[in-house]
């Protein structure tokens, strides 16, 4: 449990104002179904392919190191733009499997989790760049994780949603 945490406030934190949660996986490509990769270091994926309404663009996510090791600190840096002022009341739905099992399934409060990287609601329009270190625990155990994260305004609107897998 204390694995899916450390990786729902890593999602949080890149689906926040530009943050960027990038998990682990090498390189860029299209998935099947999926939307595109988000670029830099990491194996982050859109939703869907057109995701050209998200209010949050993502210019790039790097993970130091990629993949992630247990027990050591994973460092994530993000930079991206919002196209508009993320107001409170914001949230975003997240789930963390391992192989089939669910984890994690909660909304979250999106003023709530940015706190955890040293921002305040209101989130502001324009570029933002964020660097989080996250002290990843020894005792993950190996296998699949997947996190999925869908976030909204307080109104609705979409503002990212990405998906990840990650392999230990």
């Amino acid at each position: 449990m204390r694995f899916s945490l450390a990786l729902s406030s890593l999602f949080l934190s890149t689906l926040v104002a530009s943050e960027g949660l990038s998990f682990f996986s090498g390189g860029q490509k299209i998935l099947d179904d999926k939307g595109e990769a988000v670029p830099g270091n990491n194996p982050l994926t859109h939703c869907k392919p057109d995701h050209s309404d998200d209010i949050l663009e993502l210019d790039h996510v790097n993970l130091s190191p990629n993949p992630p090791v247990p027990g050591q600190r994973l460092t994530i840096e993000a930079v991206g733009t919002l196209s508009e002022r993320i107001e409170k009341g914001a949230y975003v739905d997240l789930s963390v499997k391992y192989g089939i099992i669910k984890l994690l399934s909660t909304r979250a409060d999106m003023c709530d989790q940015v706190k955890n990287v040293e921002i305040e609601c209101p989130i502001e329009k324009g570029t933002t760049t964020i660097k989080k270190e996250v002290d990843i625990p020894k005792e993950i155990p190996g296998g699949t994780y997947t996190v999925f994260a869908d976030a909204y305004t307080e109104d609705e609107r979409k503002i990212v949603c990405l998906e990840a897998t990650v392999k230990f």
